[in-house]
Formats: structure tokens, sequence, C-alpha cells
């Protein structure tokens, strides 16, 4: 199925496998970008070093069109450009916005430039700056999201860019791309539905979590760093949504203390990062340790496999998914259940 998408980064279909961090390794992303997907790796949890080492693992196990996903605002982005540079990625992805100067940086390299967006405004921004593709999440999608719904947020942006918009936020199958493609997006993109199949590396007690849970297991609550976040309900989430403020605080100061032993981070580290985010938002004390915290916290999960000390960020979609398939199995399904939808639309409408 050829589309603006697929002839602009050369994958064979119009899937992309979102850059979700501790989860979005070597391993997923080669997988899904044999299987003919745009993979993207997840850079934000990794050192300068660990990216590069990634980068070469997952050109070393394939040959096709991958992608990094980036932070616009880390202080070290401009050395992970330059990997992306020099590796020869061919698509970066950023969860923020990038500056007008970095997208004309990547774009004079040959990097085609994918940013994130939860808005129609930020999505006109980042056209207007040259950006080749936009991924538009709704407020369905996993992590920090937003309050409008992808199949409203969706056709807005369609009309209002001229690139080629990927839609993000409640994807998981054939259905939802064709009615994605019908709304004049380019492709999906999904990071839940990939997040759960066998090439992930995310342990299987926290993917049975995942496919245990019903739509009403899945909440947004700002209570973890002070900013909407999609995840599935946990003891955690419960424990702090149930807090008053100094509970929450006592309890964030104890978990800070977990994750501090476990990153290596000073109390003055975290503190810093934390005031970081707190700039410009009003966040309680327990909500400026936990913010600094929000890497580590989805690291327990996603990678040490303790739900009951971290977070589980999920889409909507992960309370209609019941299955591990390879990445390989799960894109030939979508494209098939593309084709047979397209198929009976003629036979539907007469």
């Amino acid at each position: 199925m050829e589309t603006p998408l697929t002839r602009l980064v050369g994958v064979r279909h119009p899937l992309v496998q979102t850059g979700m961090g501790w989860v979005a390794g070597p391993r997923l992303v080669s997988a899904a970008a044999e299987a003919g997907a745009l993979g993207i790796l997840a850079s934000a949890t990794m050192t300068v070093g660990q990216l590069r080492v990634a980068v070469r693992e997952v050109a070393s196990r394939t040959q096709a069109p991958f992608g990094v996903n980036l932070r616009a605002d880390a202080a070290d982005a401009a050395d992970r450009v330059r990997i992306i540079v020099e590796e020869g990625v061919r698509v970066a992805s950023f969860a923020l916005a990038p500056s007008r100067e970095l997208i004309a940086r990547l774009k004079d390299a040959g990097v085609i430039v994918i940013p994130s967006v939860g808005a129609r405004r930020h999505a006109e921004k980042v056209a207007d700056w040259g950006a080749d593709a936009v991924i538009v999440q709704g407020s369905e999608g996993g992590g920090h999201t937003g309050s409008v719904a992808t199949s409203v947020l969706l056709p807005q942006v369609v009309d209002a860019v001229g690139i080629p918009v990927i839609a993000a936020g409640g994807f998981f199958d054939g259905r939802g791309l064709v009615a994605a493609l019908a709304y004049g997006a380019a492709g999906i993109a999904m990071g839940t539905r990939f997040l759960l199949t066998s090439d992930s590396t995310v342990p299987p007690a926290v993917q049975a979590r995942y496919l245990a849970a019903a739509v009403g297991d899945i909440t947004v609550t700002t209570k973890v760093d002070g900013l909407p976040h999609r995840m599935l309900r946990s003891e955690l989430v419960e424990a702090l949504e149930r807090s008053g403020r100094t509970a929450a605080l006592l309890h964030a100061v104890r978990r800070a203390a977990q994750f501090r032993k476990l990153s290596g981070l000073s109390w003055a580290q975290m503190i810093r990062d934390g005031l970081a985010m707190k700039h410009g938002r009003d966040l309680s004390w327990s909500q400026v340790l936990l913010a600094a915290n929000t890497p580590m916290l989805l690291r327990a999960s996603m990678v040490e496999g303790r739900t009951d000390l971290g977070v589980m960020a999920s889409g909507q979609v992960a309370g209609v998914i019941g299955d591990l398939p390879s990445c390989a199995e799960l894109v030939d399904r979508i494209m098939a259940e593309a084709r047979a939808t397209l198929a009976a639309l003629p036979g539907t409408l007469s």
C-alpha cells in the first residue's frame, strides 16, 4: 500500500512504531523495520554513547529505514543529532517541537524530520519551519496526552498543513488504518500495539498486566508529574490519587530515595530536574520529585518488571488487545485487514 508516508520514508507499509522510552530498543525497532514499518528508536532514556551503540545494532539487524526519537530540549540534543547524521539514520522524530534551526540542520544533512504534536497550531508551526511530516496524537494515545480525540484532531491537522500527517492515538488494526486514510492521513503510528508483541523486551509479567486490562483500567492522571498522563491504573497511581498533599509528599520522597539509588543521581540533580519541569506549572513538591523520576518510574515497570513501584504508560487500545504476535505477524495482519476492509466498502455502501 503506497502513501505519501511510504514514498517519503521508503518503507513498505504506512505504519510507524513509536519511540517509547525503555521499550523501543534495537530488538523491537529492527523487528518493526524488517516487517515493513518505520521503527523508531527511543533515545531519551539512553546516554549519548548508548545511542550510537543502539543505532549501530539496529543497522546490523536490518537494511530497512528506521528513525531515532529525541527531545529537542535536551542539553545534549546537538550531540544526538550529530550521531543521527554520522550514522546515516533515515528519520529524526521529536517528542517536543524542534526549533527551525534544528530542522534545517537535519534536512541539510538529508535526514527526514517528523515531529510529534498534539494540537493543530503546533502542526502548523513545524510545517512552516520545514518539517517533512508530522505525527498527530489524539487523547486516546498513551503517555503524556492532550484532551482532543483523534477523530476530531486528525482532520483539523490534515486540512491545515500540506505535509504528510501520521495519525496516532487509538490505532491497533487494519480498520483503524483505513479510517485514518479516509480522514486524509498518510499512515498510522502505534505504541501500545507494538509494545504488546513478542519482539518487545517488556517483561512478560508487565505485558500480562496490559493484556488483562479492560478499557476502564486505563486512566489519565496528573498525579505523577503534573501533566495529563495516560497509563494503566496501578498500585502507585491509586496511592497517589488517594493521597493528600502531605501523604503524597512522603510517598514521593520514599519513591525518590529508591530511584535515586537505581539511577545514581544525587538529590540535588533530582530536585534541579524537577524544578525545571515545575517552571511555569502549578506542581506540588511531590509532583516535582516524581516528575524528576518519571523516566525511572517507567524503567521500574518496563525494564525491571516492578509494576508495584513504577508506572505503565498505555493507550486506550490496551483494553482491546489480547495477544502478543511478532512484529511481522502484526504488520501482515494489519495490512490484510486493511485490504479486506477496503474491498468490503463498495458492497457496504451500495
